[in-house]
């Protein structure tokens, strides 16, 4: 029990342009797809990819930057589109707590079973891997991919 965070990117197959790969998925996962009707009543086509961008852990600071940046203070479990310039901007300010401590940038956020409120190891590890995850996770095609988050606990 506790803060799980989760960053996705996500692929539309829609175009038929994606009318081949929807196939191959469909094909591999198992479900026999009537991909002449995918616009009518159930055609069973894979629609979307979902990639894995990013996972946390009671984060809470990352999740609190989130939750205002991205969710307009509402913290309801939803998900919530996530633009890659505010993907950019979390990166930056990770970047600014890591070599600047004793400024107020992604402070802790308080929250049921949200981890610790400090700015201890833990806290400095969480923006190490927001960096690196997240940079990562922004290397996926602009045109393909979008990004969403939600968390839950």
């Amino acid at each position: 029990m506790g803060l799980d965070m989760y960053l996705t990117a996500k692929k539309y197959l829609w175009s038929d342009e994606d009318k081949e790969l929807s196939a191959k998925i469909n094909e591999l996962v198992g479900v026999k797809a009537d991909m002449e009707n995918r616009w009518n009543g159930s055609s069973l086509v894979v629609k979307q990819i979902e990639v894995d961008a990013m996972y946390w852990r009671k984060a809470n600071a990352i999740h609190g930057w989130f939750v205002r940046r991205c969710q307009d203070g509402k913290d309801e479990c939803q998900e919530s589109y996530v633009s890659r310039e505010q993907l950019q901007e979390l990166v930056e300010l990770c970047h600014e707590a890591l070599d600047k401590p004793d400024h107020e940038v992604l402070e802790p956020t308080a929250g049921f079973f949200f981890g610790s409120y400090e700015k201890d190891e833990w806290y400095y590890q969480y923006l190490k891997e927001t960096i690196e995850g997240i940079t990562k996770a922004l290397t996926l095609p602009e045109k393909e991919y979008e990004f969403y988050y939600q968390a839950s606990w």
